[in-house]
């Protein structure tokens, strides 16, 4: 190629660059770029249609209500307060000295006080309150707040479950500050207080709390005695109308469930009702298994095996398990090695 054909190429390709730059430019400073107003009308059509769906009644569609509903993070933020509570010096800054405890506890209390109410208003549907409102807030509260000694009395036999019942415990101290079935429980014990009151909402919200964090999953209105230990936890499930006794095990993967609704002339399900099992004192159960049935009782020092499925009743003093019919375990046959190395074949 000629001198003068290179420069006319390059006078060429020089030129396309400045068109293709200014075009770029003016697509920079253009009010309405083609990709954007496609964009911003893509955007207004989703905007309206999410609109319209707000302004249909039922559902999810409470903008009014909203307003007066309790806050997840306040509710949250409670719970990290209860446990405090529960545990001084062990879920929050450690205390300087003992002597700080009387004041710490007085100011945790007065807030948690202060916090709760609002949120106890909201969850009964009265923000700003009026005076029944406030008056019964007062007395959940007042209940709750009495009710938080025992509780703790309770919780530390379900560390002495915890330790007597596993051989990995090396000391209460790792209990609480490890074990995340003592935290499951712990919050459970307390909403199921609030529960009892017939509060909506903040129980549900409490034990999903604890649950998201442990992977435990304990409906407030279940009933627990002392001495309750969860070994590992994770998939645990326990019911509402669930009846569970003093000094039972569970472990991991374990279900406590309903086994049918019954359902009203519509056909929609009917609420309330005895839909999960109970289970009496001393009884251990096993990974992976489930216990159905509002009928269904757990007899008295029973132990259930792994992988058990059970619609039934068991009377006191039984092992139930089920038998490995199929399972075999053989030696491996051995083959000729090809090329290097050896091995066996299965």
């Amino acid at each position: 190629m000629g001198e003068r054909t290179r420069n006319v190429a390059v006078t060429l390709d020089l030129s396309t660059v400045r068109r293709s730059n200014a075009h770029a430019v003016s697509l920079l400073f253009m009010e309405n770029p083609p990709h954007i107003s496609m964009m911003d009308s893509t955007t207004r059509d989703a905007v309206d249609e999410l609109l319209q769906t707000y302004s249909e009644t039922g559902g999810i569609n409470y903008l009014d209500a909203a307003a007066t509903l309790p806050s997840r993070l306040a509710i949250e933020s409670a719970c990290a307060d209860l446990m405090s509570l529960m545990f001084p010096g062990f879920r929050s800054e450690p205390l300087v000295s003992s002597e700080d405890l009387a004041e710490t506890t007085r100011t945790r209390v007065r807030n948690l006080h202060a916090r709760l109410k609002k949120e106890i208003c909201r969850s009964l549907g009265k923000i700003p309150p009026d005076e029944a409102t406030d008056r019964r807030a007062d007395e959940i509260l007042g209940y709750f707040m009495s009710e938080l000694p025992r509780v703790r009395k309770t919780l530390w036999t379900d560390i002495d479950a915890a330790y007597e019942g596993d051989p990995a415990a090396q000391s209460y101290e790792e209990i609480i500050l490890a074990y995340p079935a003592l935290e499951a429980i712990a919050i459970q014990r307390m909403a199921h207080e609030l529960y009892l009151k017939e509060l909506p909402l903040i129980p549900r919200i409490m034990t999903e709390w604890a649950h998201s964090r442990t992977g435990i999953d304990i409906h407030p209105g279940a009933k627990i005695g002392s001495h309750f230990f969860i070994d590992h936890g994770t998939g645990v499930v326990i019911g509402e109308t669930c009846e569970i006794g003093s000094r039972v095990k569970l472990y991991h993967g374990v279900t406590l469930g309903a086994r049918s609704f019954q359902k009203d002339e519509h056909g929609k399900i009917k609420k309330g009702g005895k839909r999960h099992p109970k289970v009496e004192d001393d009884v251990t159960i096993y990974p992976n298994s489930t216990v159905l049935g509002g009928k269904t009782v757990i007899g008295a020092r029973s132990t259930i095996g792994g992988n058990v499925f059970l619609v039934q009743s068991v009377p006191p003093d039984s092992l139930v398990y089920y038998e490995e019919k199929q399972l075999q375990i053989v030696p491996k046959r051995p083959h000729k090695a090809k090329g290097r190395g050896g091995g066996f074949t299965g």
